[in-house]
């Protein structure tokens, strides 16, 4: 692990693997950040794809959000509605926020998030941990052929697939609700299985649990090439993870990366706040830009009475 001072900043930088993850110290969270933390932050979380700070209980829903604008424009989740106006998220485990499986948040939309800023608010006494992978190292570190055949790939990803299956003990109450927000608008969109990253300029898979089919494939070989990318994604060398804290805030690129919460914590209560920025429509290697399959249009989300997080929203 090394320690790396930004200059014009009091922040510093502690790796924690040779692939992703790393811890910043030496800056209290905030709306009010200078222009050059700002920044050090942003090349961070670039650098490193997936950046936690401890010691944030200072932050609340408003200076959540003040924070998440000076990285970009917060964008509401396409379904599911948040509480008071707000684009701060629950991701709570009694509205069944259980991920549990390997996913890159909403990318059954063309413009997924850019990044995603989570706050740990009520954590449970053992359990419930966040997996982080670099989709980006994980592009790199392929095979030749393997790069090769990745790159002209795209596939179709959907919010409506059986998560009967993710959990299949789920109760028909817990399914109806699933169905009735996190579905409520069916998507389907076409992405690149590689993107190219907007800022970096690298490479990365363009994968997770949203993700249907391998287009132009039959469901038997798409399965088999999704199973075979996704492992290498999946490969503890390019994977991070993080036990939380109360107070503790992670950010991370999700355009780089992937997530996987962990439901190990039992019936114990784990809550955490979810804010997103707005990101851009992928754009393949061959200079293909991702395409909206249905509905013809994105709606723009309603605010109003939060109807729960779903557990492909969860972190």
């Amino acid at each position: 692990m090394t320690t790396a001072p930004l200059r014009e900043t009091t922040l510093t930088v502690r790796r924690l693997g040779g692939r992703i993850g790393a811890v910043v110290s030496g800056v209290r969270l905030g709306g009010g950040l200078d222009p050059a933390t700002v920044a050090a932050v942003r090349a961070a979380i670039l650098a490193h794809k997936v950046v936690f700070f401890r010691g944030q209980d200072h932050l609340d829903e408003e200076g959540h959000e003040a924070f998440g604008r000076l990285l970009g424009a917060p964008v509401a989740h396409p379904t599911i509605r948040s509480a008071d106006g707000r684009y701060s998220l629950a991701v709570d485990s009694d509205q069944g926020a259980r991920a549990n499986e390997w996913h890159t948040d909403v990318t059954f939309v063309p413009a997924h998030p850019a990044f995603s800023v989570l706050r740990a608010v009520t954590l449970p006494p053992y359990g419930g941990n966040t997996l982080w992978a670099n989709t980006a190292t994980a592009y790199a570190h392929l095979p030749k052929p393997l790069r090769a055949l990745a790159d002209g790939l795209r596939a179709v990803h959907s919010n409506a697939y059986d998560y009967a299956t993710v959990r299949p003990d789920i109760t028909p109450a817990e399914l109806a609700r699933y169905e009735r927000t996190f579905t409520s608008t069916k998507f389907r969109t076409e992405h690149p299985v590689v993107r190219v990253h907007p800022e970096t300029g690298e490479r990365a898979l363009l994968l997770g649990s949203f993700v249907e089919r391998i287009s132009g494939l039959t469901g038997k070989d798409s399965r088999a090439l999704v199973n075979l990318f996704q492992s290498h994604v999946e490969r503890p060398e390019n994977t991070v993870r993080w036990a939380w804290e109360t107070g503790d805030v992670a950010i991370w690129d999700n355009r780089a990366t992937q997530h996987y919460g962990v439901d190990d914590s039992d019936d114990h209560e784990r809550r955490l706040r979810r804010v997103t920025i707005d990101g851009d429509v992928p754009v393949g290697v061959d200079g293909r830009a991702s395409v909206l399959i249905s509905p013809e249009e994105v709606p723009t989300p309603s605010f109003g009475p939060a109807s729960g997080a779903s557990s492909a929203s969860g972190g």
